[in-house]
């Protein structure tokens, strides 16, 4: 299984996943790997890591998301790997429920979140978002 992180999606995956049929509510996980120290493009706040860069945007995200009827179900960081291999751990995992797949394009292109995407450039170095529906088990 080949494993690649990214900041963004490819246009042909954007294009996928939004053009795929409603279905209602579903949660997105978010496993997230962070730069050792935030990059802003304007060279301001250096002093900061990726990390703290990236909890500023995730501090008004977590707005948007609520403001659409959604929640932050959990965050935290990541401390072992019991099962598995990968090249290097993610630092945090965050699942966030979306009402819908609309709303959460609404959310993606909306001018708020064009605002604090340069919190997330500054203190990513990848991600995989993972959308899952609730199933039968557990």
């Amino acid at each position: 299984m080949k494993v690649e992180n990214a900041v963004f999606p490819q246009p042909e995956q954007a294009m996928a996943f939004f053009g795929g049929a409603e279905d209602g509510p579903f949660v997105m996980v978010n496993l997230l790997k962070f730069k050792p120290k935030a990059e802003y493009a304007d060279g301001s706040d250096a002093h900061l890591t990726g990390a703290e860069a990236y909890a500023r945007y995730g501090e008004e995200v977590r707005k948007l998301v609520e403001g659409l009827g959604g929640k932050i179900r959990y965050s935290g960081h990541v401390t072992g790997l019991l099962l598995g291999e990968v090249d290097e751990l993610w630092d945090m995992v965050a699942l966030a429920e979306y009402p819908s797949l609309e709303a959460f394009r609404a959310m993606a292109m909306s001018p708020q979140m064009a605002a604090i995407e340069r919190h997330r450039k500054a203190g990513l170095a990848g991600q995989l978002n993972i959308r899952t529906k609730p199933g039968p088990g557990f």
